[in-house]
């Protein structure tokens, strides 16, 4: 069975956020209606400030949605939950520096009262994975940046979420070691088969790691402007012209967006 004939992974309906600050109300996403195919890669991009980080919250269930409706493997999302593994930008905040590698990974397992045995079988499983066995011992302060996220990545999936959502997670890389990380990241979803959401404000990023992009328009009120089927096998050949005309289209898309905010306020 294909990617679009199976019920969807995530169904978002008519999703509407409002934020209302020291009186201030700021309207942050109105109308995102989306179906994420199972096990693909969907990319969000779009202007800086439109939401995409606050969508991928809401699905994550850290914050209630002003109106709409989102599903996740049929079930309401009302709150954070097992089934949805998050990986933060940050490279730091997220891990505990006073665990080990093996015990940042094993955290989630522990708080599900999973057995010693069976917590470090499927942690260092994870680890060889994302290819840092050999490191299990050591503390973050001892990691690289790329290293940290890995630990980050092994520690989401070790409770077997259905859904892994990326939160640009590269972002304060240094670039080789983001390019690493990039292909790092199609080689684990290659094996472990989940449903990745990803955001990213990288263009090229989105077009080399995305089965399918979608392009946000600016706030306040931010839409799905356009949803791109990349159609390209992985590994991805950046110089070939397919991969070339895509990224112009999003970027296109996406300069139309943040001229027209700047527009919208000089108007203002």
């Amino acid at each position: 069975m294909s990617l679009a004939e199976q019920s969807p992974a995530l169904d978002i309906r008519d999703l509407r956020m409002v934020f209302r600050i020291r009186g201030r109300v700021e309207r942050v996403l109105e109308g995102i209606s989306l179906r994420i195919r199972r096990g693909e890669i969907f990319v969000l991009v779009g202007p800086s400030g439109c939401g995409k980080s606050t969508l991928l919250r809401l699905i994550a269930g850290f914050f209630e949605p002003s109106g709409g409706s989102i599903v996740a493997d049929g079930q309401a999302v009302r709150a954070p939950g097992r089934d949805r593994g998050m990986v933060f930008q940050s490279v730091d905040a997220p891990l505990f520096d006073w665990l080990t590698v093996e015990q940042n990974v094993e955290f989630g397992l522990r708080m599900q009262r999973v057995r010693p045995l069976e917590r470090r079988n499927r942690a260092q499983a994870l680890i060889k994975a994302v290819g840092l066995a050999g490191h299990e011992l050591k503390f973050p302060r001892e990691l690289s940046g790329g290293m940290k996220q890995r630990v980050q990545i092994a520690r989401a999936l070790a409770v077997d979420p259905s859904m892994l959502l990326m939160d640009e997670p590269f972002a304060a890389l240094d670039a080789q070691t983001r390019k690493i990380m990039q292909r790092e990241i199609v080689r684990i979803w290659a094996e472990v088969g989940k449903t990745i959401i990803y955001v990213t404000h990288d263009i090229r990023e989105a077009v080399l790691l995305g089965h399918r992009v979608a392009v946000m328009t600016a706030a306040p009120e931010a839409r799905i402007k356009h949803i791109y089927d990349v159609g390209l096998p992985h590994p991805r050949d950046e110089t070939t012209p397919e991969f070339a005309v895509l990224y112009r289209r999003i970027e296109q898309d996406i300069e139309e967006e943040v001229t027209t905010a700047w527009a919208r306020g000089a108007m203002g």
